[in-house]
């Protein structure tokens, strides 16, 4: 099960994220079409995301309610209801559906797989949370028991878009990359 996560408070952008468009396209959309060609996804979004859930019901996309509280209050929630997932932050416009099945074919259903990217792989315009050297992306396994850094080698994977400034971006490179 891949869970794409969507429905948070939206704090630093101002208005919800998953909805905005990079590329002409709703990040929703982008990160959905990519995690669907691995294997089912449903959307969690919560009462912080109206226009997501609207959007959801409008293109047919599933999705399951969360209590909204704050991030780990929800992914705890979903780990009961689903057991382990492949959890994919919605504003990752670039992720790739190679970058989902990566994670999930490495996932063991147990240990939880922190998705990372070496440092020397972040374009130098970003400013990334960085964490023992990695930059801590969007894309995740969640288990039941321990946690483990997981590489990944997508570069775009270090923008995840929480701010205006972080969505202008996303529209450049959409534009560079054609998607």
């Amino acid at each position: 099960m891949i869970i794409i996560m969507a429905g948070g408070r939206s704090s630093r952008m101002g208005r919800e994220k998953p909805v905005l468009k990079v590329g002409g396209v709703p990040m929703l959309l982008r990160v959905y079409s990519e995690a669907k060609k691995v294997g089912e996804t449903v959307v969690a979004l919560s009462k912080n995301a109206p226009k997501t859930r609207e959007l959801c019901l409008h293109e047919g996309i599933p999705f399951v309610e969360t209590p909204g509280r704050d991030y780990v209050e929800d992914v705890k929630w979903l780990l009961r209801k689903f057991g382990p997932f492949i959890s994919v932050s919605a504003d990752l416009p670039f992720v790739k559906a190679s970058d989902i099945a990566r994670i999930s074919k490495a996932f063991d259903r147990k240990t939880s797989l922190t998705g990372v990217l070496p440092l020397k792989l972040v374009p130098k315009d970003l400013k990334p949370v960085v964490y023992r050297g990695y930059v801590i992306v969007g894309l995740n396994a969640v288990g039941t028991d321990g946690e483990r850094f997981f590489e990944l080698r997508n570069p775009l994977l270090a923008l995840n878009v929480n701010t205006p400034e972080e969505l202008k971006l996303a529209e450049r490179i959409a534009g560079l990359v054609g998607r």
